[in-house]
């Protein structure tokens, strides 16, 4: 019998996406975007270099999302009760 696979990320209830974390390694991932955005932020000042920060932040985001998708459950639309799953 194999057991449910763990995700680092649940599904939202509502709407389309990831929640909160549900493992340490998912916080840690979380923790690890904050960190680089406000690294990105000293890197690439916004109000000088706004196209440059603007792209490092949308590239930080693609990898976050890469992420959860791998190790999140399956996104799909979710109404909040399983009715409607």
């Amino acid at each position: 019998m194999q057991s449910e696979p763990s995700y680092w990320f649940p599904a939202k209830r509502y709407g389309w996406g990831w929640g909160i974390p549900r493992s340490w390694q998912g916080w840690l991932v979380l923790a690890g975007f904050v960190v680089l955005l406000a690294l990105g932020a000293l890197l690439f000042p916004p109000k000088k270099e706004l196209v440059f920060f603007l792209a490092y932040v949308a590239a930080l985001c693609v990898l976050l999302t890469g992420i959860c998708w791998a190790k999140g459950e399956p996104p799909k639309w979710r109404w909040g009760g399983d009715r409607h799953a």
